[in-house]
């Protein structure tokens, strides 16, 4: 018999179909020589401290770093998933074969080998590896299995991130937590989780230190057209484009024209009286003709991007709905880091078009002619595991409306590529009054090619409109009256993060990049991975370190204090934690052994733990009022005021209901444990020791 093991019961049903497995047992389907089962996402994790030594139990300074000489894995204590285990257990101590059929990245590869490493599964491995879940898909993905020995890397690359985690996780919220936590509150330390709170923090520093400058500009309306007057560069801004060229600078002085920056009103009114009288003339006009591309293809971070900009979605928000997308297989699998597709997508691309049903306005002009195949689309080189999340052609029915606004982000994006490049002309126009220069440029489009796909409405077409500028004919030599001004202006803030520009940071460790070449080679510097920052976006909202104000992430001061807490830069830089991500990357593609990686691991967390317990400074973080449960979370008092209050649990303690209680904060009946926080109640680290703290959520 040959067991085929999924990540969701979903997908396991999909799969039976294919294969002509009917027969529906407790937990799997069977028929056709196959047996389906599926795993809820993760059914096994590493082991917690206590489980390697018993002293690990309690939380001490001494204990500290917590390394165990061999990792070992459990199950998830949970009823359903130990009852579906031990069916996945019989079933594969008595296959034949096993098809690991998990979803096709690194997760997918961890989530199953773990649950077939504490099976004992024995017999041979094959993989299944596919983008789509359509049964053209599933077919052909089953006629190429592959050996689960080609994907050992991808699993050395999982299981050296998990072991990462858990080692800087326990090792650091511990130490943090024992030594500036007072006791009273956990002091959660991640490696992807703290570098990204750093970032919010850092530009929130930035934001309250700013000081606004004054400066003045001088513009001047000439044939119902502003030109405004040509500031000449800074030192540094020449040296910094000198150095961009590296030797073409030492052949070519570029000049540098226009005045100097206008730091006064004085200074300002004194240009404005010279060139008040004497005539505007045109010195030049500069019209270039260029195109525009197609915008690229989604890749998971740019999806979220987009959502969050249009529709104001989470990324959590986001990653599930195109998950929920994939699952109803009109989309391609959406855990993706790129915007490129293989070379043999070309041949589907016309029937992926054809089922495109709602849009055949757009897709009804690229039949009957071979569809368009540029290498900013299908290339290759650029995809690894898997292509851009593109539709897969099935007809979408039955979407929630937040589905479909996603689907017809993607829809349109994969119909674009296929269409001409946007035909433009930018046109500067070069003054003059009185040997003061100065300068305006337009946009005009002349063939909106690929544009037409996207709809008027769109916030991004509104954007083209306010960005186009389109210029009277204007000819050298001509000369005329015009009316200047001076208008006060102020230097401005950097902008606080949205979700959209977090990820954008994090997927560069930080760097302000708007170029999509720059951004890929920075990519593999990356924290985080595409299908994890959603959640570790949540999980600073989670630990209240950070709260939304409209679109925009604020850190909270709890989470402000906890990074200027910490001194070790290995902890909180975005650009060595993305040093470690290539490594991690690396491993992935064999270019880089598992080993050394944990080695170097262990010698960092070590180096940590010994420079904080050196540390005598007697540094404290405040703890926050914010943390309690009525200034929380009053959305969810609010929905539950008109449920029954759960019973109380007998011998169960409880503090008097007028008080707040903090997640985090020592357990007032034994004094050992921490507050966590159950489906019900809150309750004590140590219930399973036998405290028996309960303190209702209402």
């Amino acid at each position: 018999m040959i067991v085929c093991i999924a990540e969701k019961p979903s997908v396991a049903r999909d799969i039976a179909d294919v294969l002509g497995a009917k027969i529906k047992k407790d937990g799997y389907i069977e028929g056709n020589g196959y047996q389906v089962t599926w795993t809820f996402g993760h059914l096994c994790t590493l082991k917690e401290p206590h489980e390697y030594t018993p002293s690990w139990k309690s939380w001490n300074l001494s204990s500290l770093p917590m390394i165990p000489p061999r990792f070992g894995i459990k199950l998830i204590s949970n009823p359903t998933y130990e009852k579906q285990f031990h069916t996945i257990e019989k079933l594969m101590q008595q296959a034949d074969e096993i098809i690991n059929c998990g979803d096709a990245g690194q997760e997918g590869e961890l989530i199953q080998r773990w649950v077939m490493q504490k099976a004992g599964a024995r017999c041979p491995v094959k993989r299944l590896w596919i983008s789509s879940l359509t049964e053209e898909a599933i077919r052909e993905g089953f006629s190429k299995l592959k050996d689960q020995s080609e994907f050992q890397p991808l699993y050395e690359a999982g299981l050296s991130r998990a072991i990462g985690d858990w080692t800087l996780g326990m090792n650091a919220t511990r130490l943090y937590t024992i030594k500036y936590g007072q006791g009273k509150q956990v002091l959660s330390i991640g490696r992807v989780q703290t570098p990204t709170l750093a970032l919010i923090v850092n530009r929130q520093l930035e934001i309250e230190n700013f000081t606004p400058k004054q400066y003045w500009e001088l513009k001047t309306v000439y044939r119902d057209t502003t030109f405004s007057a040509i500031i000449k560069k800074s030192e540094e801004e020449v040296l910094l484009e000198e150095e961009k060229k590296g030797d073409a600078a030492n052949k070519k002085v570029e000049p540098n024209p226009g005045i100097d920056p206008i730091e006064n009103r004085e200074q300002g009114m004194a240009l404005l009286e010279q060139i008040k009288e004497a005539p505007f003339e045109v010195t030049g006009v500069n019209r270039k003709e260029g195109k525009e591309f197609p915008p690229r293809l989604f890749d998971l971070t740019s999806l979220q991007v987009e959502c969050n900009k249009k529709f104001g979605y989470s990324a959590d928000e986001t990653l599930k709905l195109i998950q929920a997308l994939y699952e109803k297989k009109v989309a391609t699998y959406p855990r993706v880091d790129t915007t490129f597709l293989s070379e043999d997508i070309y041949p589907k691309c016309p029937g992926i078009l054809k089922g495109l049903r709602d849009y055949t306005v757009y897709t009804a002009p690229l039949e009957g002619k071979p569809l368009t195949k540029s290498k900013k689309v299908f290339d290759n080189a650029k995809v690894t595991d898997h292509h851009a999340i593109i539709p897969t052609g099935v007809h979408p029915q039955a979407l929630t409306d937040m589905e479909r606004r996603v689907f017809d982000l993607i829809a349109r994006r994969f119909i674009a590529v296929f269409y001409p490049d946007c035909k433009v002309a930018t046109t500067t126009v070069l003054g003059e009054v009185d040997q003061i220069e100065f300068k305006v440029t337009g946009k005009q489009i002349l063939d909106p090619g690929w544009r037409v796909v996207f709809a008027k409405e769109t916030s991004e077409e509104k954007e083209l409109e306010e960005e186009e500028n389109v210029l009277p004919a204007f000819v050298k030599g001509e000369s005329g009256p015009h009316v200047p001004d001076l208008y006060e202006k102020w230097t401005q803030p950097p902008r606080s993060y949205t979700e959209a520009t977090l990820l954008r940071a994090m997927e560069t460790a930080g760097k302000l990049v708007d170029n999509d070449e720059l951004r890929d080679a920075l990519k593999e510097n990356g924290i985080g991975r595409p299908s994890t920052r959603a959640a570790i976006i949540e999980t600073l909202f989670k630990r209240n370190y950070i709260r939304k104000e409209r679109k925009n992430l604020i850190a909270t001061p709890t989470g402000v204090e906890l990074i200027q807490l910490i001194r070790e830069e290995l902890l909180k830089s975005a650009e060595l934690t993305g040093l470690w991500e290539k490594k991690l990357r690396e491993i992935e593609k064999r270019t880089y052994d598992a080993h050394l990686f944990l080695e170097e691991l262990k010698q960092m967390v070590t180096e940590v733990v010994m420079t904080v317990l050196a540390d005598n400074t007697n540094r404290r973080i405040t703890i926050q009022e914010a943390v309690t449960l009525q200034e929380k979370e009053p959305k969810k008092r609010e929905r539950k005021a008109t449920t029954p209050k759960p019973k109380k649990e007998k011998g169960a303690a409880s503090l008097p209901t007028s008080m707040s209680v903090a997640v985090g904060q020592v357990c007032p009946l034994c004094g050992k444990g921490t507050i966590i926080r159950g489906k019900t109640a809150y309750g004590c680290s140590e219930w399973r020791n036998g405290c028996s703290f309960r303190h209702p959520l209402d």
